[in-house]
């Protein structure tokens, strides 16, 4: 068990979480209740890892990621800035696995890119790469990758929309140019998959 940092008290750790070392956690983390960080995972800043959370080893976690209770983030593992992490989602790194094998040679990484939001429940199969601002609804399985402001739900989870950074649902109404009602930002679309942020 440990609170503080190993060289000065710049984040927090409940009495009842565990922090293995050696690991990096940045100031101004919290760590609540009954939660676990193993060996040689990295935490950005600002983040707040909820009650009943494991981290992995080797699992890296960038700035200001949001774990919500009951998610397990296991090695192979990588949360970029700002992504949100809902409650008791569920992350996998091996495509097979069985009791009775080993396979820690063949964990699968999983990007989960800049401001993506993964809604609770939903599961998200290892190998796969979740795209900057994407948005995956509660309740999906993730099983290929998910374009850069992509909203996917169902199972599998499937592109049904697309998203603005600050989370509200764009739309196109049959052209290419879009515009978020909520803040203004204008997005291009290209194709079916592909969404940007139009050049200002």
């Amino acid at each position: 068990m440990m609170t503080g940092t190993t060289e000065q008290k710049t984040y927090f750790v409940h009495e009842s979480s565990y922090v293995d070392e050696p690991c990096s956690i940045g100031p101004g983390t919290k760590i609540w209740h009954f939660s676990h960080v193993m060996k040689n995972s990295q935490i950005g800043e600002k983040c707040n890892i909820g009650q009943n959370v494991v981290i992995s080893p080797d699992v890296v976690i960038g700035n200001n990621v949001k774990i919500q209770n009951n998610v397990s983030v296991y090695t192979g593992c990588i949360l970029e800035d700002d992504v949100f992490c809902g409650p008791s989602m569920v992350f996998t790194n091996v495509v097979n696995p069985r009791s009775h094998v080993i396979r820690k040679d063949e964990y699968k990484t999983t990007l989960v890119k800049r401001g993506a939001s993964l809604g609770a429940n939903c599961t998200v199969v290892c190998g796969t790469m979740i795209g900057c601002y994407a948005f995956v609804g509660a309740g999906s399985v993730v099983t290929r990758d998910v374009p850069n402001y992509a909203l996917v739900y169902g199972n599998p989870a499937r592109v049904r929309g697309w998203m603005c950074a600050c989370g509200i649902n764009l739309e196109f109404e049959g052209g290419s140019r879009g515009k978020c009602k909520a803040c203004g930002a204008e997005y291009i679309k290209s194709g079916e998959q592909q969404v940007t942020p139009a050049a200002k």
